[in-house]
């Protein structure tokens, strides 16, 4: 999977405004072609197709932690794709967010309204730069209490906590022998090794 921007000479193609100046009523307007468009400070970005590796590693965050979360009635679990909107973000389409009970009203008209409790991305090749940079600032800034990052070929998640507005703190790693416990559910642990074991094809990308 591909990260990137779409420059301007392919504007006329996709038929929308100059990168800066993209709206969430423009971002309606684009094509169901199988791939996820995202807007961050006006900026539209393009996600190609995943590998299955990384949707397996989605799926067992929704066995491990987003249903678990929904059944103990924490929190709610959402997965891409997916419209969440939040300032400087019209919309993003996280991997997988979830949202505690008593924040559910921004759950609301088709699309998620607000900020979710946690985000979390996984790693594909190409999308490193977007995901721990341009994500991470622009999570940080709309105020996402919580933000992971899952890195399938190093096979560790790196942790983000919010400690003021616009700032989280130093990411913490976890590797393959340790388990993390998130504050939007603390009642469920999430073992590292299990996000990549099991898995019927580790292959990062379709075209590795």
């Amino acid at each position: 999977m591909v990260v990137i921007p779409i420059p301007t000479t392919l504007q006329s193609e996709i038929y929308g405004p100059r990168q800066g100046q993209w709206t969430y009523a423009d971002w309606q307007t684009l094509p169901d072609d199988g791939n996820r468009y995202e807007i961050i400070d006006g900026v539209l970005y393009m996600t190609t197709a995943p590998s299955n590796f990384h949707q397996w590693i989605i799926k067992y965050l929704v066995y491990s932690l987003g249903r678990p979360a929904e059944e103990q009635g924490l929190a709610e679990a959402a997965w891409s794709p997916i419209g969440v909107l939040m300032p400087g973000c019209d919309p993003v389409q996280p991997d997988f967010i979830l949202i505690r009970k008593e924040n559910m009203g921004i759950i609301r008209d088709g699309r998620i309204r607000g900020v979710p409790d946690l985000i979390v991305e996984v790693l594909s090749p190409g999308s490193r730069t977007y995901d721990e940079d341009v994500k991470l600032n622009a999570y940080a800034k709309a105020g996402v209490p919580e933000y992971a990052v899952i890195d399938p070929k190093e096979r560790v998640l790196r942790y983000y906590r919010l400690i003021e507005a616009g700032k989280y703190a130093e990411g913490r790693e976890y590797k393959v022998g340790e388990s993390i416990t998130f504050e939007a559910a603390p009642t469920i642990s999430v073992a590292i090794a299990a996000l990549f074991e099991g898995a019927p094809d580790t292959t990062l990308s379709p075209s590795d």
